[in-house]
């Protein structure tokens, strides 16, 4: 008779596989809470102590490790020297696991956990169990997600045992299950040692879903969540209406997400290609959506729209006259939804939009990963000085402010032209600052006389400034720091414009 050891923590439809296991032949071996489900359900069970002749002890902790299990998981049945080393020591086979582990990473995500909780939830028995059987999987079948039943269960029905290939299949998922386990565990204790970048440094994602294709058509790509991804996050997203999101959609998304999330008042977001297009603020959604249409309604076209507000009735009607990709908002009223989902290609999608969150930016590069911070800093504006003569008055502060927000989301070299509602005018991604701001210049036209600007680093010469006053700029912030600073304070100072100095850069590559 084959054998089976079943010790699971959900318990989803582990009734059922194990009596199909019991009408295949198999004797079913258990432990603590599996074992009494198993009873209960009217199922012959062995206990794991019948097997080792040792009782489970210290809570729980010690019951499979031990030469009965793990002996009966490792040796090699094609190998004499096993089987009789086996025999000699009274080991049988178990030809069968599954086991899924302590909730570990449950129980970290609970608010208020604490550290004696998390350290009951690391499964050790659990672990060790999985690897012995996957490192066997020529002769072990090993389970660890319930979603694997069936297909273990079709092919005992069909051929009275399972496949090389299915087994090897399952072997490879348990060791990215323990190796996702253990990067959670390692992480949470690197985080409480307060270690910010230690010698080793393990990622771990859940696949959120496969996509047609990546950036173009030609390369793949899928979505792979953070398992303890915030709800703040695209991964956590809501999607109410729309086709699936593509590559470049979830990038684009994602960028109009952490500008909006830099705002308390109301405030919308367009993004094209991770650069704003326009950003725009009122006492209503409705009212930020028109401004941010208005700083640039060509490029708003086919973009993608963040709001921190509920999408109401008004603000729906305005967006239902543009093509938009995507809406992304904290919720929307019924008659909005209604307004909106009559458009076929759109996409809706509802989450929590929340300030200050703090995670990490990773990047790849051709054999390795840069990690670092991510740009959440917030320097206080009392610490921010004024470099020229003239000082700011109240309303061009309130506008400085305002734009030095949006600049930081904005590729390097950045320029923003605005005033204290709505951005004029976006220079982005330049190779050269005065590039940028010629850029901004342009597509504010006008409206750049008497606005702001706001520059995510330091002007390396004056050309930029003296640009600036010619557009009809009145007032400007930028970080300060360049060995021909004075020569910029010189140009505003003789132009009449006021210049503050943040002396924190916002560079975004």
């Amino acid at each position: 008779m084959k054998r089976a050891l079943i010790s699971v923590s959900d318990k989803t439809g582990i009734v059922d596989f194990a009596r199909e296991l019991v009408s295949h032949q198999f004797e079913l071996i258990s432990t603590g809470g599996t074992k009494k489900v198993l009873l209960e359900a009217g199922l012959p069970v062995v206990g794991i102590e019948e097997v080792t002749a040792f009782p489970e002890m210290l809570d729980g902790r010690v019951k499979t490790l031990h030469p009965a299990i793990h002996g009966g998981l490792l040796f090699r049945r094609d190998l004499s020297e096993h089987k009789a080393q086996a025999a000699e020591h009274g080991i049988k086979p178990i030809d069968l696991v599954c086991v899924n582990l302590y909730p570990f990473q449950e129980t970290i995500a609970r608010q208020g956990v604490t550290l004696e909780e998390a350290i009951e939830n690391i499964d050790i028995g659990g672990p060790s169990m999985l690897r012995s059987a996957a490192k066997n999987y020529a002769a072990v079948t090993v389970l660890v997600d319930s979603a694997d039943y069936e297909t273990v269960l079709a092919e005992l029905n069909e051929a009275g045992e399972t496949k090389r290939e299915t087994r090897e299949k399952l072997a490879a998922k348990v060791f990215r299950h323990t190796a996702q386990y253990d990067a959670l565990i390692a992480g949470y204790l690197t985080e409480l040692s307060g270690e910010a970048f230690p010698e080793k440094l393990t990622l771990t994602y859940n696949l959120q879903s496969e996509m047609r294709y990546g950036e173009n058509p030609h390369q793949q790509a899928a979505f792979y969540a953070e398992p303890l991804a915030g709800t703040a996050s695209l991964a956590r997203a809501k999607q109410l209406h729309g086709k699936a999101l593509s590559y470049n959609n979830i990038r684009d998304a994602d960028a109009a997400l952490k500008i909006v999330s830099e705002f308390e008042q109301p405030v919308a977001v367009a993004v094209k290609h991770m650069n704003p297009c326009g950003v725009g603020t009122g006492n209503s959604v409705e009212e930020a959506f028109q401004k941010a249409f208005e700083a640039d309604e060509t490029s708003i076209f086919g973009g993608i729209i963040a709001l921190n507000r509920e999408v109401n009735r008004e603000a729906a009607l305005k967006m239902s006259e543009i093509f938009l990709e995507i809406v992304i908002a904290p919720s929307f009223t019924k008659e909005a939804l209604e307004i909106l989902t009559k458009k076929k290609n759109i996409r809706l999608l509802e989450l929590e939009i929340s300030s200050g969150a703090r995670y990490h930016d990773v990047t790849s590069v051709r054999g390795g990963l840069l990690i670092q911070d991510s740009d959440t800093f917030l320097e206080e504006s009392e610490s921010y000085e004024v470099m020229t003569d003239r000082v700011p008055t109240d309303e061009e502060l309130k506008a400085l402010l305002f734009q030095w927000k949006i600049v930081k989301h904005v590729k390097s070299n950045a320029i923003v032209v605005g005033n204290a509602e709505m951005t004029f005018g976006i220079g982005a991604g330049q190779m050269n600052r005065i590039g940028a701001a010629e850029i901004a210049f342009r597509q504010a036209g006008e409206k750049a006389n008497g606005a702001v600007l706001a520059s995510d680093a330091f002007f390396p010469m004056n050309d930029t400034v003296e640009a600036a006053w010619r557009a009809g700029i009145r007032a400007i912030i930028q970080p300060g720091g360049s060995i021909k600073d004075q020569d910029s304070i010189d140009m505003a100072n003789k132009h009449g414009l006021a210049m503050i100095k943040t002396k924190v850069r916002h560079f975004k590559h």
